[in-house]
């Protein structure tokens, strides 16, 4: 066999694993689209606006190939997913050690909004609730509002590889209505937790929820994350690879809030999930997925999205506690 034919043989396998991993998503979008279990959130009157037919997949590979299906170009606010992001970067900023004193890392087995703290230790339970998502928002650096946003812009800049901006309709409606996370906010700063910047601290944190992005945005950032910080279609860094191993861990136990313990045992992957539907999930060293559909189960995560993480991971073997090597598997298919 020739150079040429050589590397014909493996263009055409490479582009018939393609073709196997499309062809499965469009699959499974065909297979969930009928679901119609779900509520779409409406306790924020600006999500209860969201289509409940929206349905997108998409994966991106660490080498920056991308593979997606449905509305992957619908924009929607992150909500909570944002909470795994500005983590990093109070990481970044802090170190581990500092931000271990601040918030914790257990899960808590309640609902994302629940006001409970840890009054022995002085900190909310872990970033991915409300209670320490405010706490880490207020840790970001910066001499004044505007140039704490600027430094939280930037940084989602990196890992989505274009400008990201605020929906200020979505951003107004979180800040008159979220008077529970006020309530939280004020108690930690009753308890020592948080500094007396708690109105600044709040608006950061409605803006860095109110952010717009697509589901493709979603699973640049998950395989960002996969790809050990760095940006698979930039190839710029968005966070330093140590701290890589502090955001899955938490993904992983905290993410899926009081279904963290069931998705871990069915799908077992770092995931994290927002109000407004989004769902990404990363399989480290190979893939980022996103998938996005407004209707929410009792716990706050989208249906469809619970339903096709589960399928990929039964498909492909992408648990990481599997020991049939389906994910190598995947990554055969591909490569």
């Amino acid at each position: 066999m020739t150079a040429t034919d050589e590397w014909r043989a493996e263009a055409i396998a490479h582009s018939t694993g393609a073709s196997l991993l499309q062809t499965f998503l469009n699959d499974l979008h065909n297979r969930f689209q009928p679901l119609r279990d779900g509520k779409v959130a409406d306790y924020i009157p600006e999500l209860a606006k969201a289509d409940p037919n929206w349905f997108a997949i998409c994966i991106v590979t660490t080498d920056g190939r991308i593979f997606e299906v449905g509305d992957a170009d619908q924009l929607f606010t992150i909500q909570s997913i944002s909470k795994v992001f500005v983590h990093g970067l109070a990481l970044e900023e802090h170190g581990r050690d500092f931000l271990l004193t601040k918030v914790g890392v257990e899960p808590t087995g309640d609902a994302f909004n629940a006001i409970i703290l840890d009054e022995v230790s002085k900190r909310p339970y872990n970033p991915m609730v409300n209670a320490g998502a405010i706490a880490t928002t207020s840790l970001i650096k910066g001499s004044c509002p505007t140039e704490r946003l600027n430094r939280m812009l930037d940084m989602f800049r990196r890992y989505i590889g274009h400008d990201i901006f605020v929906d200020i309709a979505t951003f107004m409606s979180e800040r008159t209505t979220g008077l529970r996370n006020k309530a939280m906010a004020y108690l930690m700063q009753h308890f020592g937790m948080i500094d007396s910047r708690v109105d600044e601290a709040l608006d950061l944190y409605f803006q860095q929820c109110s952010l717009m992005v697509n589901c493709r945005d979603l699973a640049v950032m998950a395989a960002t994350l996969a790809n050990h910080g760095i940006n698979p279609l930039t190839g710029d860094r968005a966070i330093s690879e140590c701290y890589i191993r502090d955001i899955l861990s938490v993904m992983y136990t905290c993410g899926m809030y009081n279904y963290a313990g069931e998705w871990a045992y069915r799908v077992g992957i770092p995931a994290k999930s927002g109000v407004s539907g989004g769902i990404i999930a990363v399989v480290p060293n190979q893939i980022g997925i996103a998938v996005f559909s407004p209707p929410l189960d009792k716990r706050g995560n989208s249906v469809r999205g619970v339903a096709v993480c589960e399928a990929l991971s039964q498909h492909f073997g992408l648990h990481l506690l599997d020991s049939s090597m389906g994910c190598q598997k995947f990554l055969d298919m591909l490569n």
